[in-house]
């Protein structure tokens, strides 16, 4: 979708009604916008981002996020055999746990199971599907908006009380920028990220005719059901190989290993029109999928119908599986311990 920018002067942070949940909680959206005229749009429902409007060098803002127009649509959508999860929050643990189960300390916990025989994105209900908590809100140069949420102990039947706070800044070089941070009152697994699908060309259309760029040689080994088995493989010659643009794949589902701190960890790029992103993260994978189908059952925003290549994930993250992976990156996070996640989304003009 494209509309004629507004100037920032009159189009300042603003704060609406988005909904009611079955508990009779409102649910309300928070709109950031820089001086430049881009815009971020997130709810208080599951942390969510639900448009993302960049400015083109025409003067049209372009909203680059799938994502729906009303509270009900969001509460439908985690019914669908395959949810999205537009532009939510992912925790406790984004990514596949095998078997749902894991042990820390001596101890095994048997983790509720919503992926075939495994466990995805937190379980049956994560903070995908929570009402988070408004801390503070900018306004000004860096406008910026923090949230929070408290998952207590044996949710999901993790460990600890976790404290997580997300803070979403759009800086005035067009860059969203989030921060989380978390601390726990036991020991306890982690791996939080947002899980936006972009179209550099409107949420409305295909990202088919869109360049990839992923700043990595290696790539998880995974089974039949997309479970690491705990090896890496090398890219060279592998199809999925984008150290060199290449068009988006019709299907992926992969995550890719990261080993360069403060530099690209990927990027996606419009000849359409010119716009460029690209993802910074100090999480040591980027895991990459193309979707959106929402099975013709709930349409998005605008009634646009959503299809298997509407959009494409950056994911920034740990890996999927680590707590049962010896080889992968810690997963744990100690009671004295704190959690530290920044993810940066750039956007230009070139």
């Amino acid at each position: 979708m494209k509309i004629k920018h507004k100037s920032h002067y009159t189009d300042l942070n603003t704060k609406e009604f988005f909904g009611i949940l079955p508990d009779n909680n409102a649910i309300h959206s928070y709109k950031l916008t820089n001086r430049n005229g881009m815009q971020a749009t997130i709810i208080d429902y599951g942390a969510t981002v639900t448009s993302l409007m960049i400015p083109l060098e025409n003067g049209d803002l372009i909203d680059v996020v799938l994502g729906f127009d009303n509270l009900e649509k969001y509460l439908k959508s985690y019914s669908l055999t395959d949810s999205p999860y537009f532009g939510a929050t992912i925790g406790r643990y984004a990514g596949r746990i095998n078997n749902g189960i894991f042990t820390l300390n001596d101890k095994t916990y048997l983790l509720n199971k919503n992926n075939n025989n495994h466990s995805i994105h937190g379980g049956i209900v994560g903070f995908s599907e929570k009402k988070w908590e408004i801390e503070n809100v900018t306004d000004g140069e860096n406008p910026s908006i923090t949230m929070s949420l408290l998952s207590p102990a044996n949710e999901e039947n993790y460990p600890g009380d976790l404290s997580v706070s997300l803070t979403y800044t759009l800086s005035e070089d067009n860059e969203l920028q989030l921060e989380y941070n978390a601390t726990t009152t036991a020991d306890t697994i982690i791996n939080l990220t947002n899980h936006s699908y972009f179209n550099l060309n409107g949420h409305d259309s295909s990202v088919t005719d869109q360049e990839i760029i992923v700043n990595s040689d290696k790539i998880l080994e995974t089974t039949s059901e997309n479970i690491p088995t705990g090896n890496v493989l090398d890219l060279f010659g592998h199809p999925f190989d984008f150290r060199t643009p290449a068009n988006c794949p019709s299907t992926i589902d992969d995550s890719f290993v990261i080993e360069t701190k403060n530099d690209i960890a990927a990027a996606l790029y419009s000849p359409t029109n010119g716009l460029r992103m690209t993802v910074y993260t100090n999480q040591p994978s980027v895991h990459v999928f193309v979707g959106g189908n929402c099975s013709n059952k709930i349409r998005g925003k605008e009634d646009a119908i959503y299809h298997s290549l509407s959009g494409i994930c950056f994911e920034a993250q740990n890996f999927p599986d680590a707590p049962n992976q010896n080889k992968f990156p810690n997963s744990v996070l100690r009671k004295e311990d704190k959690y530290y996640h920044k993810t940066i989304y750039k956007f230009q003009s070139i």
